[in-house]
């Protein structure tokens, strides 16, 4: 009887000692399980933000002056180009490309059947604002968000300039029986103003060309036509500039329709010459000088450069063709006015080396477009001619 007594005992203990090891393990499963489910809820909502006050960063003075200048800069582009259009091609009946040149379009079709009062005199607004806004929403669902908020400000203000263009129009035209910038001749019915429709077709190409070449620069877009070839660049990867052609080709061929060819003529002018002047003001500050020079007295050169013009340097190593010898060549970009003095002192310190000098469209980086001011630079090193293979392999 006692030993089944102990033995139940016994049997007692076992059984208490592994239900406490199966409670430990249940209670271990538990937060096993408890981890990864936590795990995948962090992942589901992503990582834990800081507050809005940790995630704000005051913008520094040179971000501010930059904002501000970019906004100054797309206000008066889209200012400059709408001027253009309503003072010099709009009044004396040329055509465009663009958004407006639908909208002469428009304007003349209503003109050919006998259309007249405000809906023809606001026929091209009218056709700019619907055109604007049905091309950005396009945009806007084909090309995504970064695409909005690059082209939003110009697909509102171009219209608007010329809706107020428009009406300080009229109200000269009231007061002076003729609109600002109207010539005499096949297009014009008022006072001289102008000596030709000559002289306005390139005011207006000027001013148009000169405002679009403004806002380009900055990297922003007026909208309207600047928006399919972007479509067709993204879809079918059509080269945008050629795109940009055709389509506002087709728009002033268009016109051939509803208006006289000398006008059509006219527009295919405003066409070439707005584009030229919008090749070449867009990059005027940016273009840079790039200079490569060969030269066994290279580290003198290397010195100069980076002492007396302040300018940066990279050497590349390589091999003379015809003697396979190693070679040293110093390329640098400096600013067009520095380039007469580079040349002059390369020349003192050897008069054989030799130069390529080439133009590069943009530079970015440190010494162009960096801050500098908080920006020390480091120590000058001393360039061994250890540092360049002896052999080209």
């Amino acid at each position: 009887m006692e030993e089944n007594t102990e033995r139940e005992e016994a049997l007692g203990a076992v059984s208490s000692e592994e239900t406490e090891v199966a409670i430990q393990s249940a209670e271990q499963g538990t937060e096993a399980a408890i981890q990864p489910a936590e795990q995948a809820e962090t992942a589901e909502r992503g990582p834990k933000t800081p507050s809005a006050k940790k995630k704000f960063k005051k913008p520094t003075k040179r971000q501010v002056k930059s904002f501000l200048l970019y906004c100054l800069t797309v206000v008066a582009g889209n200012a400059i180009a709408s001027a253009g259009a309503s003072f010099f091609i709009v009044p004396n009946g040329f055509v465009m490309g663009g958004t407006t040149g639908v909208g002469i379009f428009v304007r003349n079709l209503l003109t050919q059947h006998n259309v007249t009062g405000a809906i023809t005199e606001w026929a091209v607004n009218i056709t700019v604002y619907t055109a604007n806004i049905a091309l950005f929403i396009l945009g806007v669902c084909l090309l995504g968000k970064k695409f909005a908020a690059a082209t939003a400000a110009g697909t509102v203000l171009y219209p608007a300039f010329m809706s107020l263009f428009n009406l300080a129009n009229e109200a000269f035209y009231k007061a002076n029986g003729h609109y600002i910038g109207m010539s005499t001749g096949t297009f014009g019915e008022a006072n001289i103003v102008l000596g030709s429709p000559l002289l306005a077709m390139i005011c207006g190409a000027l001013l148009f060309g000169l405002g679009i070449a403004m806002v380009v620069r900055v990297g922003a877009s007026t909208g309207g036509t600047d928006i399919p070839p972007l479509i067709f660049k993204k879809f079918f990867d059509w080269p945008i500039s050629v795109t940009m052609w055709i389509l506002d080709f087709a728009i002033v061929a268009i016109n051939l329709i509803a208006a006289p060819i000398d006008a059509v003529l006219y527009g295919v002018l405003i066409t070439l010459i707005s584009s030229l002047v919008i090749d070449k003001i867009s990059p005027i500050g940016t273009r840079r000088t790039q200079v490569k020079i060969i030269s066994n007295h290279y580290k003198e050169i290397r010195d100069m450069i980076l002492k007396k013009i302040s300018r940066g340097v990279t050497l590349l190593y390589g091999q003379t063709g015809y003697l396979k010898e190693p070679v040293h060549m110093i390329l640098t970009v400096i600013s067009p006015r520095e380039l007469v003095r580079l040349k002059n002192e390369v020349h003192r310190i050897d008069p054989e080396a030799f130069l390529t000098v080439s133009i590069v469209s943009e530079v970015r980086g440190r010494g162009f477009s960096a801050d500098l001011e908080d920006d020390a630079a480091p120590p000058l090193k001393e360039v061994s001619d250890e540092d360049a293979p002896t052999e080209t392999r």
